[in-house]
């Protein structure tokens, strides 16, 4: 339940996600919620005046004739109007329905039809256009809220039973009636919307694929609350601090931070991946939630500038992070702060000459690393700008990115999580930062090491699949119940599909106090997450299509991680040979055909079978042997191994992407 009037709700009175306004209303009225300075027009609202506005949007909604647990499609990309639309539509008690401007417009009928969605709110004019005759012809929509823009910009051979209005329409017709409410109740009165049940579902979130069929996940109140309630122990907020936002609101991960932090008092600035540089100085914002590749592309960044100094000033730097590097690993030996699968405490004899190692070593390299300090790493921070955390998910961190912002003492949080948990799980905090773990679990999260085969609940040190339980866990796939019960047992666990193994809690040595960290491998699952914005790309239809040509006897597809799909492929030489001849490439007589001539041709056959994918594969390794039985590459059931694939070709595989 939302309301309007005196006296906010406490957070343990928190019901809906909806009710943080009133709260927030109260304690931070004055002061700047958000700024969105990349739309027409700019906008900075403060926390009063962002209650206001998602309680007229949300009486808009309902003058307009929306129900509670109706679902409304939300196509939109950030801004400020973006959360007005999303909020609003959860304080009426509608469940939105949620998705990007970039997805196709296959991929937004499918997830519009699926949902049994009865209207649209889209981002802009552009959007609707690419997508309003599809939509008239193959959707049934009650009428359609254009969040920017104006509708003299709206192709013209519309469906003229559809109402469509613009986003200060629904504003303006819901602050009326409040007031005419107001009026006729007595101003002092709180104005009641729909009673909302912590069970009910807030918001469906599509899980992205290349079957053309994703999965619906229903998040409800509840989940989203438990994020807002216990992120603080992971993310140091204060009232005033600012944030700095590029990931697309509709994700899970941003979504459940953005929510987190308004309920905090903190400046949300909008920014874009174009804009990310000079608003992280204009802004120097105190904190910064991402995925690795922002932070790889931050590294490079830094390593570029140093390498293009001058000699003398490139050496210096270059032995500094040397330096800061061997000092902070020496920092982690006598914190025991280091990971090690092994369950069997060292010696204490062992342990303390290891610890006086250590701290010897430490000792002599700290001069120079608080020199580095002073001298460059100050100046590389207030670069960046991000002067108390930096939080990474929706992908793995690498080593040594993660390393390398620790040595130059840029906090860097890495956190675990998926759509199907709110989706954070587990998260490093800044006391207790263990390199190369995802932290601790969060508040009331339970999580096990099972043996993929037998479901065996294994050791601490032993690497298996992960498997969480806790209030964040999602309500189910909409209209999928097998899928559901595929992913979550009767006893309420959920499995990750990743592998994945939890520290010891050993006594003595290294590791003494990082047990119980959470370490996460990979995935165990065929399920590709990029690491531009934690998209998931499931690769088994991709590899169908492409099998589909004559050129390619096999394929994998890889980019864990990456920042775009690749492949590994086995070529078919002898229709590679045939083809050449026939498109003129080699001469008749000839038989053999370069490298370079076979990419090429491997690549524009996989951009034609591939075309009406939503992921496109990018950079190609080819590899002269097939995947056989006999080469451990394929199963006895003839499936390809693709992680023994992946493990044979990592070093090719890693120089496809650099």
């Amino acid at each position: 339940m939302i309301s309007s009037g005196n006296g906010g709700v406490a957070l343990e009175e928190w019901k809906a996600v909806p009710d943080i306004w009133r709260t927030s209303a109260e304690n931070f009225g004055d002061k700047v919620a958000l700024v969105d300075q990349y739309h027409d027009p700019p906008s900075t609202m403060t926390y009063k005046q962002l209650e206001d506005a998602i309680l007229d949007f949300a009486e808009g909604l309902r003058v307009i004739g929306v129900k509670p647990d109706e679902k409304i499609a939300l196509f939109a990309d950030n801004s400020c109007r973006w959360l007005v639309a999303d909020q609003g539509m959860m304080a009426v008690g509608a469940i939105n329905v949620v998705r990007g401007s970039r997805s196709s417009i296959e991929e937004l009928l499918q997830i519009y039809n699926h949902s049994e969605s009865v209207a649209l709110a889209v981002d802009n004019p552009e959007m609707f256009n690419q997508i309003a005759k599809p939509f008239y012809l193959k959707t049934s929509i009650r009428f359609i809220i254009l969040l920017w823009g104006e509708k003299s910009s709206l192709v013209s051979e519309g469906n003229k039973a559809v109402p469509i209005y613009t986003f200060m329409e629904v504003i303006h017709s819901g602050r009326e009636s409040r007031r005419a409410l107001f009026q006729s109740h007595g101003a002092r009165q709180h104005y009641m919307f729909q009673t909302i049940k912590s069970d009910d579902i807030a918001t469906l979130v599509y899980t992205s694929g290349t079957t053309g069929n994703p999965k619906g996940v229903m998040l409800t109140h509840q989940n989203l609350l438990h994020q807002i309630k216990h992120l603080s122990d992971v993310v140091p907020t204060e009232v005033g601090d600012r944030v700095l936002s590029m990931l697309p609101s509709w994700h899970a991960y941003e979504r459940a931070c953005e929510y987190f932090i308004f309920s905090r008092g903190v400046e949300h600035i909008y920014t874009t991946v174009r804009n990310l540089k000079d608003d992280l100085k204009r802004y120097q914002p105190h904190l910064m939630v991402s995925v690795p590749l922002v932070f790889e592309t931050l590294y490079s960044g830094i390593m570029k500038q140093i390498s293009t100094s001058s000699l003398i000033r490139k050496l210096v730097a270059l032995t500094f992070i040397r330096v800061s590097l061997g000092y902070m690993e020496c920092k982690r030996i006598y914190e025991g702060k280091c990971l090690t699968t092994n369950q069997k405490s060292p010696s204490y004899l062992y342990a303390m000459l290891d610890w006086l190692w250590a701290r010897v070593m430490a000792a002599i390299l700290y001069p120079v690393h608080m020199l580095a300090n002073k001298l460059v790493y100050n100046k590389i921070r207030s670069a960046i700008g991000i002067s108390k955390a930096a939080i990474s998910g929706g992908g793995s961190l690498p080593s040594h990115v993660d390393k390398f912002f620790e040595a130059i003492g840029l906090n860097l949080q890495n956190g675990y999580g998926l759509t199907e948990t709110s989706p954070v799980i587990a998260a490093r905090r800044l006391g207790c930062d263990v390199i190369g773990s995802v932290g601790y679990p969060l508040k009331h999260t339970e999580f096990k090491v099972v043996d993929s085969e037998t479901d065996e609940v294994l050791p601490p040190g032993s690497k298996g699949i992960l498997k969480v339980r806790g209030p964040q866990l999602m309500k189910g796939y909409y209209k999928n119940p097998s899928a559901t019960n595929q992913v979550i047992d009767r006893d309420g666990w959920l499995n990750t599909g990743d592998i994945g193994w939890i520290a010891s809690h050993n006594s003595t040595g290294r590791s003494r106090n990082s047990g119980g960290v959470i370490v996460v491998e990979g995935r165990a699952k065929d399920t590709i997450v990029l690491s531009s914005e934690g998209e998931n790309v499931e690769p088994g239809e991709l590899e169908e299509a492409a099998m589909r040509s004559n050129l390619i006897q096999q394929i994998i597809v890889i980019g864990q991680d990456k920042r775009r799909l690749g492949a590994v492929v086995v070529p078919n030489k002898e229709e590679i040979l045939k083809t050449a001849r026939e498109l003129s490439i080699i001469d008749s007589n000839s038989s053999d055909v370069s490298q370079e001539k076979v990419t090429s041709l491997i690549y524009n056959e996989l951009k034609t079978r591939t075309s009406g994918f939503p992921f496109q594969i990018g950079p190609i390794l080819l590899v002269n042997d097939p995947f056989t039985i006999d080469n451990g590459l394929m199963t006895p059931t003839m499936k390809v191994r693709r992680d023994r694939v992946m493990a044979q070709y990592r070093d090719q595989i890693e120089n496809l992407y650099k």
